[in-house]
């Protein structure tokens, strides 16, 4: 039974980087129940090593989202397909921490203002420029964090950042709703053992506190964010539109935790 509904539907899935990437697990699961995946990542020799992971055949473009002309090329080459797309997933997010974490208001101007285009207004110039391929019913999913309210200092820049994406999909909601019934949701995972993540300094000490904060005491899995992504992809989510779903088993309401605590206070 396709719970889904994605059978025979064509989804556009921007950032697989490896088989960690939560977008290779989200085409995964499209794929798993029917769907077309036509997958877009940012350069030829990220094509060529993605080829050897997806499956046999899969359609691969190439887009550099800092670049508009590729942008523009890109929906010269996806309106040349005869179908229309019944969702977009955009998973694309970067932040040069090159020169190390500095406390924030010593943030770099370049630095923020090149994740900020990269990250989040990608999601409104992927939206513009492909709005007439995208079917009046379709989906769009964005991917954020847990939370943008938590200061957490080895995360550098990038909260204020998916602050904004978050706040740029619901205005692309509304946008939208004028003249089609496109949605726009974001999902938010908490702390994910992904490459990407293995780059931020001080990381692992922090997805291991995640771990032991979620009421599971396990920490959240790309799989299991990636499925609430295909979820909200799929017809089945039809009526939720503008929003963020978090998925952090439970961390954010088990900052109090007793062992935490008992912890916290021992180590003083």
């Amino acid at each position: 039974m396709d719970f889904l509904q994605l059978a025979g539907k064509s989804i556009l899935v921007f950032g697989v980087a490896n088989r960690k990437s939560l977008a290779f697990h989200v085409g995964r699961l499209v794929e798993e129940v029917g769907g077309r995946v036509v997958h877009v990542v940012r350069s030829e020799q990220r094509r060529a090593s993605v080829a050897k992971i997806l499956t046999p055949g899969a359609d691969i473009h190439v887009c550099d989202v800092e670049r508009e002309e590729e942008i523009a090329r890109l929906a010269e080459e996806l309106a040349r397909r005869p179908e229309r797309f019944h969702g977009l997933l955009h998973s694309i997010a970067f932040a040069d921490y090159g020169d190390g974490m500095r406390p924030f208001h010593e943030t770099p101007k370049a630095a923020f203002l090149r994740a900020v285009d990269i990250s989040c207004f990608s999601l409104v110039a992927l939206s513009g420029a492909l709005k007439e391929l995208l079917d009046p019913d379709a989906s769009v999913v964005t991917v954020s964090i847990s939370t943008t309210r938590m200061a957490s200092e080895n995360y550098g820049f990038m909260a204020p950042v998916k602050a904004a994406l978050e706040s740029s999909l619901v205005f692309l909601a509304k946008s939208f709703a004028a003249t089609s019934r496109v949605r726009f949701n974001a999902v938010a995972p908490g702390l994910l053992k992904t490459s990407a993540s293995a780059g931020i300094p001080g990381y692992v000490d922090s997805y291991l506190y995640a771990e032991q904060a979620t009421l599971r005491k396990r920490a959240v899995q790309t799989e299991e964010a990636a499925a609430v992504a295909a979820f909200l992809l799929s017809p089945r989510s039809s009526g939720i539109n503008a929003q963020t779903i978090v998925v952090d088993a439970g961390m954010s309401v088990n900052y109090f935790d007793r062992d935490l605590v008992r912890r916290a206070m021992r180590d003083e």
